[in-house]
């Protein structure tokens, strides 16, 4: 079984697709994950794609599938896998189209996290992380027991992704709804487009994707 989570970034495509890989055996392909180790590297193309994310813009296509390709032929994704934050634009989805078809490999459901703007800004720019183990805390839904020390390791310093400002965040769903918005009649048409409400606690998504894939 192969999927695409679709929604603008903060949504929970993440969250949802994780439960799903434990769940089915599926394995995550979190083009945003892939960006960000390219950008940990130090590699050409981490450098180019962190000035790119820093301004909220997108990637371009050709490194997006080239490391999809790659991601897809592993012997782990087997069991199908899941798609986070991809395709972003129709020219993608038909790429991601042709380099699955060349792959003789199905797409069977495109689900859409449906959210509200305001809210997806609170939510994401509100994100911070221990700068010591990596735990993950917001300034409204998640604070450490004791301000300015993690929870988990006892670390006093805390960085924010330079995408995650509020400015940034709002460029970047104005770039979804510009560009990826199209995707919804392109994956309709096909019949394999349906929607969840993104907005719902975690655990009801979830329960409304189960119902969707069977």
């Amino acid at each position: 079984m192969n999927l695409i989570l679709l929604g603008p970034p903060g949504a929970g495509k993440g969250t949802q697709a994780k439960r799903l890989e434990q769940q089915h055996g599926l394995t995550q392909v979190s083009t945003g994950d892939m960006l960000r180790a390219e950008v940990k590297s130090g590699s050409e193309v981490g450098l180019q794609a962190k000035a790119i994310m820093e301004r909220g813009d997108l990637v371009p296509d050709a490194i997006i599938i080239a490391m999809l390709a790659a991601q897809v032929s592993r012997p782990d994704a087997t069991k199908g896998f899941i798609l986070d934050g991809f395709p972003r634009t129709v020219p993608q989805a038909e790429a991601l189209d042709l380099m699955l078809a060349e792959k003789g490999v199905p797409l069977d459901h495109v689900i859409e996290l449906r959210v509200r703007d305001e809210e997806m800004v609170a939510r994401i720019s509100g994100r911070y992380s221990c700068a010591k183990c990596g735990e993950g805390w917001h300034d409204q839904f998640k604070q450490p027991k004791h301000t300015g020390v993690c929870d988990a390791c006892g670390g006093t310093e805390f960085t924010r992704r330079a995408d995650d400002r509020a400015e940034t965040v709002a460029a970047r769903l104005a770039a979804y709804h510009r560009q990826t918005a199209p995707l919804l009649p392109y994956y309709a048409a096909r019949g394999i487009l349906r929607a969840v409400d993104g907005m719902a606690a975690m655990d009801r998504v979830y329960s409304d994707i189960e119902k969707i894939i069977g």
